[in-house]
């Protein structure tokens, strides 16, 4: 037996939830009821409000020492750094032996969640502890459709979420749900439409909806990356266009999903993405997908927030039944689908060329 010391194992990171949506979508109530579930036992709740008096907190029924107010200012702007510190805190409180299982972010509602996952994706000590478990977004029914015309941080919370939550369906005529069903699903197709009746909705339906835990199964990957969902929501839009505003925040903002049926060579991949981060990450809202790389039989999940990306994760294994195909769901702001798809394909093409010639050199 070896007397080298063994390294300490990583410890499982803890998920984080992204809980936003816009001013008055009813974040709290339903961050109320959820802390009401056993699911939720052992969960800190970070709670940001904009503005040097924070209220929010108080209507959190759960107070105690893992609930943390920032109250600073906006979570995507100055109180950034507050957020980092938070999450540093409740590490060593886990070193210390203290159980965290989750932590639920809520944001407040004028919040870009573009900088806040790119807080969560940067940070060293933040990595090491916790993992971005998605971005659950808050929709009013009865006046979501007028939310989205007037406001752009409306738009990019619902078209950046994991899952969207209708609430206050009872407010809404059956008219009004119709409509904005319809343009929460043109505007991210790959993201489940839930609906939460008085706030209360099931945990599960909400939680684990990240790929980034290669320890348990991976049943979400079809829905996070059903290539089929984007082409229907993509076709949809052709065929109805005449409906839509031009005026609407959203005309800037849309979502696709590309896939490809032979595995992919990672040297193009990575650098057409760092490319792309850099060149033109402010367009870039969120990269998430899986990918087959030559080489590679377990699939690799990459996601990224404008000019940031995660580190790749190696998944345990192909959903069952997958045909394996690489999928990449981009949501981009005046950026063109044939532009980002030229690029790839150009990139895996000369990563291919170059291996050949390495290859038969």
């Amino acid at each position: 037996m070896s007397d080298q010391p063994q390294a300490p194992a990583r410890p499982e990171p803890v998920p984080v939830t992204v809980l936003t949506g816009f001013l008055g979508a009813g974040k709290t109530t339903l961050l109320n009821r959820l802390l009401r579930h056993p699911d939720l036992t052992d969960t800190a709740v970070l709670i940001n409000e904009f503005g040097e008096i924070g209220l929010d907190h108080l209507l959190v029924e759960r107070l105690d020492g893992d609930t943390v107010l920032l109250n600073a200012g906006c979570l995507c702007c100055t109180v950034r750094g507050d957020l980092v510190r938070a999450l540093r805190d409740l590490a060593v409180r886990i070193e210390g032996g203290h159980t965290i299982r989750r932590v639920v972010l809520e944001t407040t509602g004028l919040a870009d969640p573009a900088p806040i996952l790119q807080t969560l994706m940067s940070d060293p000590v933040v990595l090491f502890r916790f993992r971005l478990d998605g971005v659950v977004t808050l929709v009013d029914a009865a006046t979501g459709m007028a939310t989205l015309d007037s406001q752009p941080e409306a738009v990019k919370q619902a078209a950046m979420a994991d899952r969207l939550v209708l609430t206050k369906a009872d407010l809404a005529t059956p008219e009004q749900m119709a409509a904005l069903r319809d343009r929460l699903r043109s505007l991210n197709p790959g993201a489940p439409l839930l609906e939460a009746r008085h706030g209360e909705i099931a945990p599960d339906a909400l939680l684990e909806c990240g790929l980034y835990d290669a320890t348990r199964k991976i049943p979400d990957v079809r829905r996070w990356l059903d290539a089929e969902a984007y082409a229907v929501a993509q076709d949809h839009g052709h065929d109805h266009g005449h409906h839509h505003d031009p005026n609407r925040h959203d005309a800037r903002i849309h979502s696709f999903c590309l896939s490809f049926d032979t595995p992919l060579p990672w040297d193009g991949i990575a650098t057409w993405l760092e490319v792309l981060t850099m060149t033109r990450g402010e367009n870039v809202l969120r990269i998430k997908g899986i990918l087959n790389l030559e080489g590679e039989e377990r699939p690799v999940a990459i996601h990224g927030v404008q000019h940031l990306f995660h580190p790749p994760v190696k998944l345990s294994a192909w959903p069952e039944g997958d045909d394996r195909r690489s999928r990449l769901v981009f949501i981009l702001r005046d950026l063109d689908r044939a532009t980002v798809e030229k690029g790839l394909r150009a990139f895996a093409e000369s990563a291919r060329q170059q291996a050949a010639i390495t290859g038969g050199g």
